[in-house]
């Protein structure tokens, strides 16, 4: 009954303690957007806390009625499912060899893996060697050279590990090769993981814009919606003047409101994925909570 008694205590400890975290990630996306759905005026004399204030969707219109941000929005999009799923791969045929010990060089292998992580060359070698590649201002340049992270190779190599060397022997006593046994045993096994994994580069690739900056600079029709985000928070300067000149007619809506609308359009749509992914994260959870 005691150790009943605490257990009931301590969940109820994390909880609250969990339910204060999440109010305290929640209160600045609400902040946000109060801000884009309030009247310019409101913003401007700081009327607006939590709730919206004059509520109007000024903000909303102008943003959706640039092209160049939808535009970026779509091939946001698509350029994140790619890299996702092209980072899954490398990830996925990077670890899954490391796992047999009859691999020849493997020691070697991870040591120059590993090297990777902790040392990279710097901005300006990157940027040389992208330019001897033939990758600037070509959308590639988004996809290949960050297509793989060694962390995450680390921790899918690690749960791949975790899966019973006597499955891999049964098959392949059965006549399986390597690639059999890693699509019929080891990626089924791996959903979750895999599943986390993805959610990582998407996340990662999502709000990546240093690279477009940097590498794309006669290309905007490849500018990311971040990098877009980015652009148009530093060209509001002129609005947010006139706003407080008494010149409200010309714009539509303050700087302050229409960042907040750009960046609540580009923030929901990966806000959407995790739910979406949230099973997957439960099913990693009790992953060995039963045994045999």
């Amino acid at each position: 009954m005691v150790k009943s008694y605490s257990r009931k205590i301590g969940d109820t400890i994390i909880g609250v303690f969990c339910l204060l975290v999440i109010s305290v990630c929640l209160f600045p996306i609400l902040n946000l957007l109060a801000r884009s759905l309030s009247d310019p005026m409101a913003i401007v004399n700081r009327r607006v806390s939590v709730l919206p204030v004059d509520p109007t969707l000024d903000s909303y219109k102008f943003v959706f009625q640039d092209k160049s941000f939808s535009r970026s929005m779509i091939w946001s999009v698509f350029l994140t499912a790619v890299c996702t799923v092209v980072s899954l791969v490398m990830t996925v045929l990077c670890a899954f060899p490391l796992i047999y010990d009859k691999l020849k060089g493997k020691a070697a292998i991870n040591i120059i893996i590993i090297f990777t992580m902790y040392f990279s060359a710097g901005t300006i070698p990157n940027y040389l060697l992208i330019k001897n590649l033939g990758l600037l201002n070509n959308p590639l340049v988004l996809i290949i050279p960050n297509c793989l992270s060694v962390f995450n190779m680390i921790i899918l190599r690690s749960f791949f590990y975790g899966v019973p060397d006597s499955l891999r022997e049964s098959a392949e006593l059965d006549g399986a090769n390597p690639f059999t046994v890693l699509t019929r045993i080891y990626l089924p096994l791996s959903m979750p993981v895999l599943a986390t994994l993805a959610l990582f580069y998407a996340v990662g690739r999502w709000n990546g814009f240093s690279d477009a900056l940097l590498y794309l600079t006669s290309a905007p029709a490849y500018h990311p919606i971040q990098l877009k985000l980015y652009n148009i928070i530093n060209n509001l300067s002129s609005i947010e003047i006139a706003t407080q000149e008494g010149l409200s007619g010309a714009a539509p809506a303050t700087g302050d409101g229409m960042k907040a609308a750009a960046v609540m359009f580009a923030t929901v749509p990966i806000l959407v994925v995790y739910p979406w992914l949230q099973r997957y994260f439960i099913s990693g959870v009790t992953i060995g909570a039963v045994k045999g």
